[in-house]
């Protein structure tokens, strides 16, 4: 099942370490098979409050996922982003096409 790392970012220093930041994540992907799915993209607020960029990463699975944020070529550009944002960051599993909203009642 594909899983999605999911990230929102808010207070970005847009400088020197999170430009590196991006030239550089691409690479640390593509061996875990990880894809932007949304980057960066200002949503439009329907209900409640929202602050900053959400990004979310598809990958072909949840251990994938932790994988590659566990990697040395991920943990290496780190703090690139971490120090110069504030963030919220999750690894999530999503679901298939047959899903219906009741199915989290059976969990």
């Amino acid at each position: 099942m594909k899983a999605y790392g999911v990230a929102r970012l808010r207070n970005v220093h847009l400088g020197p370490a999170i430009v590196e930041y991006l030239e550089k994540i691409d690479a640390t992907l593509a061996p875990f098979g990880g894809t932007f799915i949304i980057h960066g993209d200002r949503p439009t607020k329907v209900e409640g409050d929202w602050a900053g960029d959400l990004i979310v990463i598809e990958f072909p699975n949840r251990q994938a996922a932790v994988d590659w944020y566990e990697s040395p070529a991920y943990q290496a550009i780190l703090k690139l982003r971490t120090e110069n944002s504030d963030s919220d960051v999750i690894i999530v599993d999503g679901v298939d096409e047959t899903h219906k909203a009741t199915d989290v009642l059976q969990g």
